[in-house]
């Protein structure tokens, strides 16, 4: 007779947790603020070409698209260092309690969000 059951938690059975999803969110925003320091990084490079090359990365930039690309990064950016305070607490031996985890995983995701809105609004010069 044959035992159906998985030998491991699945993804029919598993429940997504707070953490869990902060956790994946951390990977995915390492990954692209590589990408975008790499970005940033020939972006100036470009200032040795000249100010033509400048002026058409800037154009973009200016773009919605390119707006909201930067909005995106600035998301990206914060997301990953209040994930990444997060963890440094958690290795000092703090916050492994169920609930503590909930409440860390919420600050950093709302966190980032509040973040993003005021950094935007102080860059409009609302604030």
């Amino acid at each position: 007779m044959e035992n159906k059951s998985p030998l491991s938690p699945h993804i029919q059975i598993y429940k997504w947790h707070i953490s869990s999803l902060v956790s994946i969110s951390n990977r995915i925003t390492g990954i692209i603020n590589i990408i975008a320091i790499t970005l940033v990084c020939l972006w100036a490079s470009l200032l040795l070409l000249g100010e033509s090359s400048y002026e058409i990365i800037n154009l973009f930039l200016n773009s919605f698209i390119g707006k909201f690309m930067i909005l995106g990064i600035t998301w990206s950016f914060l997301f990953q260092v209040l994930s990444e305070i997060r963890h440094l607490i958690m290795d000092l031996g703090y916050g492994f309690e169920l609930k503590t985890t909930r409440i860390t995983g919420l600050l950093v995701i709302f966190g980032s969000i509040i973040l993003t809105i005021v950094f935007y609004l102080i860059g409009k010069n609302f604030i």
